[in-house]
């Protein structure tokens, strides 16, 4: 690159209003994360409507504050990414048309970029890439296994059928009176607990890379429910790590066969359940004696964040790839087919 170059990322997606910029690709300027959680806590969840208004107020606030935490204007920023979807359609289109104004204002690239893809290239703010890799994505809506040869290329081989294994977990802490979210409660409770209770791993047919949760989710609310109609008592903290062992043995055991089976250099896991101490504990003893490198983000890339829409926008932008000021909000984006646009 001749000069810096700067892109400033835009992410709305879910319950999170952030804006962050970084330099060249890889290196973080800013990145600026407005939480909503004691809003939707009360409701056990997110509520959509408010998601949008919440972010409606935060945009302007949030993208002031990355700018003068950076030092920095418009005027020095090449180009504008933002999440096109998936996610809560109208907290997507706040953040897409806060982009699109921004873009068009000050006359600058508009980039519109894939949640999931966004959650993958958060790891590539720690390390450089090296293909093929394959990324193990967990998250409230998602649970995949996606193969990638080059950068922008994205091949799901494995997803899931059912709950996704961030949805299991919120569903199961309910049942557990645990506080939203769930799965950094579950996790928690896990690791003063033992894993006492033989709860199912949904395998599916032989060869698959599909992941399936629901059972799981179903066995252990029947489970407590049984319990307390018979006045019994179970330790939470025993449900919490037997069913944490369940959820962690079928991701990292499926995830290493994968890896075994496609030859990859590395492996990275991304989303808001890759921030989970049980996750990144197995799938470092699976891959501990491995050629294959295995890079987990830290904690606060882990979640919904604008540092990794502006990396994966960073690169999109450096490909040619370019929004025009028809980007609508897309809340079923598809990933793969993201990936084949303009090629």
């Amino acid at each position: 690159m001749s000069k810096d170059q700067y892109v400033l990322a835009i992410e709305t997606s879910c319950d999170e209003t952030a804006v962050a910029i970084v330099k060249n690709e890889r290196e973080l300027v800013t990145n600026v994360v407005a939480s909503q959680i004691e809003s939707h806590k009360r409701f056990g969840g997110v509520v959509p409507e408010i998601a949008s208004r919440h972010h409606i107020e935060q945009i302007t606030l949030t993208l002031e504050e990355a700018l003068t935490q950076a030092e920095m204007t418009i005027d020095d920023i090449e180009a504008i990414a933002v999440t096109e979807g998936p996610g809560l359609v109208g907290a997507l289109l706040v953040g897409v048309n806060a982009a699109k104004a921004l873009a068009f204002a000050k006359q600058k690239p508009l980039v519109g970029v894939h949640h999931i893809a966004g959650h993958i290239y958060a790891n590539r703010l720690e390390k450089e890439f090296e293909f093929p890799l394959l990324s193990l994505v967990v998250s409230g809506g998602h649970t995949e296994l996606i193969l990638m040869d080059e950068h922008g290329s994205f091949e799901v081989i494995g997803e899931t059928r059912d709950d996704a294994a961030g949805e299991a977990y919120d569903k199961v802490a309910r049942t557990l009176k645990l506080p939203y979210p769930g799965g950094p409660h579950i996790d928690k409770l896990a690791q003063e607990g033992e894993v006492s209770i033989d709860f199912p791993r949904a395998w599916l047919e032989d060869g698959s890379y599909d992941f399936s949760f629901s059972g799981l989710k179903s066995a252990v609310i029947n489970k407590l429910h049984n319990a307390k109609q018979k006045n019994e008592e179970i330790p939470p903290q025993d449900v919490a790590a037997s069913f944490q062992d369940s959820v962690v043995d079928v991701l990292s055991t499926k995830t290493y066969k994968a890896a075994k089976e496609y030859g990859v250099k590395q492996v990275i896991v991304a989303g808001g359940v890759a921030a989970n101490k049980g996750l990144r504990s197995a799938l470092k003893d699976k891959f501990k004696e491995e050629d294959c490198e295995l890079l987990i983000p830290p904690l606060h890339l882990c979640t919904d964040n604008a540092a990794m829409i502006a990396a994966a926008g960073a690169v999109a932008y450096q490909q040619g790839h370019r929004s025009g000021y028809d980007l609508n909000a897309n809340p079923g984006l598809d990933l793969e087919m993201y990936g084949k646009r303009g090629s």
